[in-house]
């Protein structure tokens, strides 16, 4: 049986960047339906449930297909927000770190340029999905982005920055400015966490 993860903070630490209640909801709620909705899918099979949620994802083509659309949807969602959740602080230092820092100049020349990429795969994703930094099949960082709770393991990418441009995520404060709402997301970003992902690749 798969549990939802408790948050690394307080539903406040994140102000006034991203408010308490929408963390609560986001949290509570809609984290919660995913993971409920996962254990339901997988409880006619004990030995899919003893996997983690990196396997299911990264073998879901092979996955009975009557289960494979619920577990790419709440599997998805439940291991997009498990990722999510602790690459937020409400102590962001603004830029990244040694290792990450200098990996993402290589790619993108800077990380002003990257910012841009990223911005751009946040703010054109039409509809509900997500933004990602990522290491693609080939080796090298990419940003990409994903429908709705599509999984870049999936995909076989290795995520190492996502951010949730659901409505869900934001509307609370920001309404329909999904802009804003991006803007805002990278004072939370925790690039502690973003260096260790890097370093563990």
């Amino acid at each position: 049986m798969f549990k939802l993860p408790e948050l690394p903070y307080a539903f406040n630490a994140l102000e006034p960047y991203i408010d308490a209640r929408t963390m609560e909801i986001h949290h509570n709620k809609h984290h919660q339906a995913y993971v409920d909705n996962l254990n339901a899918a997988l409880k006619d099979f004990p030995a899919l449930q003893q996997k983690s949620i990196s396997e299911l994802m990264i073998d879901l083509d092979n996955l009975p297909e009557k289960i494979q659309t619920a577990v790419r949807n709440n599997g998805g969602g439940h291991y997009n927000h498990s990722f999510f959740w602790p690459l937020m602080t409400g102590k962001g230092t603004g830029k990244p770190l040694e290792k990450s820092g200098q990996a993402i100049a290589n790619t993108f020349g800077s990380f002003d340029e990257f910012q841009k990429l990223f911005n751009e795969a946040a703010k054109s994703r039409f509809g509900s999905g997500w933004a990602w930094l990522v290491y693609n099949p080939q080796g090298d960082l990419e940003v990409i982005s994903t429908a709705n709770q599509d999984c870049p393991l999936a995909a076989g990418f290795a995520p190492v920055l996502g951010l949730d441009v659901w409505e869900h995520a934001y509307y609370l404060k920001y309404q329909n400015k999904r802009v804003d709402y991006i803007q805002a997301w990278w004072h939370v970003v925790n690039w502690s966490v973003v260096e260790d992902i890097f370093r563990k690749i």
